[in-house]
């Protein structure tokens, strides 16, 4: 806007434009106007929605429309998707698009000092990150593609800032979600070779661990799953949770599940429970990790009477060096003889088996929000 200031009493195409903006914003009514109004004039009304709009956007509210108001009047029209934007050297974008990109990708963790509506340096570099880690071609332009990735990702956010490795697992959900065949999930059955944990009776910890992951794979392989075992049921050796972890990521596995049955000093400790990664003094961990670890379970417990010893969150170097998600289960405890004799009942690790691979297949499933 090249022409002096507008104010009360002006008329003709500046205040016609300005009007225009204020109707698009909400702040001004066409109630009372004719069918075919004479050329608008800057009244009472205009001088009020003017001096609105100031205050709101943190300009000096003199009710009079000069360059700085009338730019932010320009920033106003424009809503995030509405045009493509990206980094000009010697002619920054600007408008409330770039205001709620900035914001977006700020709540997303990627780093921002300023969220100004401008689009410079900084704004470039963080669209860059986000792209990366996304999988979206990463040229700083935001264009209908990284519109998309931003659109999905708010329906999947919760709201606050999240560190790089949660914004990717939540990138992955989108091409989980498709159905639990051809999927790769790896099983580590615990313990293994020479360590055979503790024992009860004919039982060994990695004995039925072995069993519960047999049991597990056939079920997941009717289904069309590529399972893939950390080691053989009878193996030499046993292997380190990095050693697993390693195996696990190599595969490029979907998704990795520990099954364990646990033995403690005391008798009284019984039932089952899940772990996934978290780190509760950094606050960071594995939200798809954390899912999944709910499902199990649920899917467990409602098909045993074992007690419900919930979810909880471990730096366990299985857990914490897998680049998917992964949970471990602890199936029961051997020194607790009621979980002892279940566990004998191979029925019983059958059912516990079901729910495993029901979990599997929830996790897995169609959102129908992502569709």
């Amino acid at each position: 806007m090249s022409s002096p200031a507008s104010r009360r009493g002006d008329s003709g195409a500046a205040v016609a434009e300005i009007c225009d903006r204020l109707r698009r914003l909400g702040l001004l009514s066409d109630v009372g106007s004719a069918p075919n109004p004479s050329p608008p004039v800057f009244d009472d009304a205009v001088d009020q929605a003017v001096r609105a709009f100031q205050q709101q956007r943190g300009l000096t509210v003199d009710g009079i429309v000069g360059v700085q108001t009338f730019r932010h009047l320009e920033e106003a029209r424009w809503q995030l998707g509405d045009r493509i934007l990206s980094f000009r050297a010697g002619w920054l974008i600007s408008g409330d698009d770039v205001r709620a990109l900035q914001q977006r990708l700020a709540g997303l963790g990627f780093h921002l000092d300023r969220i100004d509506g401008i689009f410079g340096p900084q704004t470039d570099r963080a669209l860059r990150e986000f792209q990366r880690s996304v999988g979206v071609n990463a040229d700083g332009t935001c264009g209908p593609e990284t519109y998309r990735a931003l659109a999905r990702l708010a329906r999947t956010m919760s709201g606050g800032a999240v560190s790089s490795t949660t914004l990717r697992e939540l990138t992955v959900l989108e091409t989980l979600c498709t159905g639990v065949a051809n999927k790769v999930v790896v099983i580590d059955p615990g313990h293994g070779g020479e360590d055979r944990g503790l024992t009860h009776g004919e039982l060994s910890e990695s004995s039925v661990a072995a069993d519960l992951a047999r049991r597990v794979e056939g079920r997941l392989a009717a289904l069309g799953v590529q399972v893939l075992l950390t080691r053989a049921l009878e193996a030499p050796r046993s292997l380190d949770e990095s050693q697993r972890a390693a195996f696990a990521n190599n595969t490029s596995a979907d998704l990795v599940l520990s099954v364990h049955v646990d033995s403690v000093d005391t008798p009284h400790a019984a039932g089952c429970a899940t772990f996934y990664y978290g780190d509760p003094l950094a606050g960071t961990g594995s939200r798809l990790g954390a899912r999944f670890a709910e499902m199990v379970q649920e899917e467990i417990c409602l098909r045993t009477d074992f007690t419900d010893c919930r979810t909880h969150a471990k730096t366990w170097d299985l857990l914490r060096l897998t680049r998917m998600p992964a949970v471990r289960i602890e199936c029961g405890y051997l020194s607790n003889p009621r979980d002892a004799q279940r566990l004998s009942d191979s029925a019983f690790r059958d059912a516990v088996a079901e729910g495993i691979a029901a979990a599997v297949v929830r996790f897995f499933a169609p959102d129908p929000e992502h569709n």
